[in-house]
């Protein structure tokens, strides 16, 4: 952290570093991100994100050979008022203009990344290897499911599970954000007269469905692919009613940098510990988590189980 104020005011006295710092008040970015944004070369973007970072302002994270930045989440309240205060008064600078434009041109180009992969093996996926795809990965999650129930599988793919869940549930929605995706488990949905299942083209982090509406979220193989896989589980949690529950199908954290290009990963699975604080965080109750299958051969991916509970209300008294 700054050693005062006068630290602080320092660091935000400089261009570049406030519109370093607009960026990331609105998104986590990497170097070569804030560099396309910025249309400068990457040891001055590094030099002033070394700075930003020993003075407390940004925090980053390693995700494989890419780090991220962001906003120190642990600022102080009355540091965070004076970096919204400065960020504020150089909304209408044309250079912080300009930036927001080509930030949402590289946040376009990050989904369009996962969009196309999708798109280009959809009617093909349930046939082809994927990481963390099981069918004993997918036995303990049906175990788990309490029949004639609610159901949202959120990043459904084309919907192989919920094929098998809708025999028995009462409704299932499958939530996809690749048009070809909802297509083709429409199709085939229909084709196998399963009048129970429907497709929703949507974001898993912006779910189209309303509020406290299902009785079980599940989330399969799903969240590698999200941008902010914390989202994604906030948003479980809306859409479902107080004590439905959540299930969480991925991959455990492992170190085979070639599945983002093999597989359009965006995160290299995740640690149990990940995925419970998130789930706690978002307001989830009764975490568990296990580790439930294990693939023999190289890279050895090993899939994950993570169960919780959306807590009921308590009766105002």
């Amino acid at each position: 952290m700054p050693g005062d104020v006068l630290d602080l005011l320092k660091l935000l006295a400089d261009a570049t570093r406030l519109r370093i710092l607009h960026l990331l008040k609105i998104e986590e970015l990497a170097v070569a991100e804030i560099q396309e944004i910025l249309d400068m070369g990457q040891s001055r973007i590094s030099s002033h994100l070394a700075h930003l970072k020993q003075g407390g302002l940004v925090s980053d994270r390693r995700d494989g050979k890419k780090t991220f930045y962001q906003i120190n989440q642990k600022l102080p309240e009355s540091w965070r008022s004076i970096l919204a205060t400065s960020i504020a008064e150089t909304l209408d600078n044309l250079d912080i203009q300009e930036d927001a434009e080509n930030l949402n041109r590289i946040l376009d180009k990050r989904r369009q990344v996962s969009e196309q992969y999708f798109n280009t093996i959809a009617g093909r996926l349930g046939k082809n290897y994927c990481p963390g795809r099981s069918w004993e990965a997918m036995g303990h999650c049906l175990l788990w499911l309490t029949p004639k129930i609610r159901i949202v599988d959120l990043g459904a793919g084309e919907g192989m599970l919920s094929h098998l869940l809708a025999k028995h549930a009462e409704s299932v929605v499958c939530v996809d954000s690749s048009p070809k995706m909802v297509e083709f488990g429409a199709e085939l949905a229909e084709k196998n007269l399963i009048e129970n299942l429907t497709y929703k083209l949507g974001d898993i982090e912006q779910v189209p469905l309303d509020s406290n509406s299902f009785d079980f979220a599940l989330l399969s193989q799903a969240l590698h692919h999200a941008h902010h896989p914390e989202r994604a589980i906030a948003e479980a949690f809306r859409i479902l009613e107080n004590g439905g529950r959540i299930a969480i199908l991925d991959l455990k954290e492992h170190t085979f940098e070639k599945a983002r290009d093999l597989y359009a990963d965006t995160w290299l699975g995740f640690s149990e510990r990940t995925l419970s604080a998130w789930l706690e965080t978002a307001g989830f109750v009764s975490v568990e988590s296990h580790v439930v299958a294990k693939e023999p051969q190289e890279p050895f991916f090993e899939t994950i189980l993570v169960t919780a509970t959306k807590p009921h209300r308590k009766n105002p008294r």
